[in-house]
């Protein structure tokens, strides 16, 4: 049965919501494009057939599949190795933005907050900071409207 994008799938009455359905693309003889979810390619065969499928839009029996890529299972190994290189490259976009701000703003340790401070209400000189404070720090300067932002510090090398 399908269910349009926004709705979560209901099973008919001696159906059951399975992790093994097929999702399909359809398509109306007006061009409406909606997702759709079946048990099996068989299912939606008889479905069709009995016009239990239709446009959400337009009501439309008149449904064929929308081309659409095949979704390939894939081994533990395979997923375990995208894993792994999707850390790598979040790791590496990190220590980018280290570098960027390590070059481009002075390094102000513990005095972060009280520098922040002093700049927003005028006692200091404007220029680009990072340094630590603690969270209950960082929310009272965000409560007295300085922005600041957390950022991941990891540190370089293999660690």
């Amino acid at each position: 049965m399908y269910y349009p994008r926004d709705y979560e799938y209901l099973p008919l009455p001696g159906e059951s919501k399975q992790q093994g359905m097929i999702k399909y693309e359809l398509k109306c003889d007006s061009g409406h494009v909606f997702e759709a979810w079946f048990q099996d390619s068989s299912t939606y065969d008889r479905q069709r057939g009995r016009k239990q499928v239709h446009c959400p839009v337009c009501n439309s029996h008149k449904i064929s599949k929308a081309p659409m890529a095949p979704r390939l299972a894939r081994s533990s190994e395979a997923r375990a190795a995208d894993e792994a290189k999707q850390a790598q490259a979040a790791r590496q976009a990190l220590l980018q933005l280290r570098e960027h701000v390590e070059r481009n703003a002075d390094y102000v340790g513990s005095e972060f907050p009280e520098e922040a401070r002093k700049m927003h209400y005028g006692d200091a000189e404007h220029r680009n900071i990072y340094g630590e404070a603690s969270p209950e720090e960082a929310k009272e300067l965000s409560d007295e409207g300085i922005e600041v932002t957390s950022i991941p510090w990891i540190p370089r090398g293999d660690a």
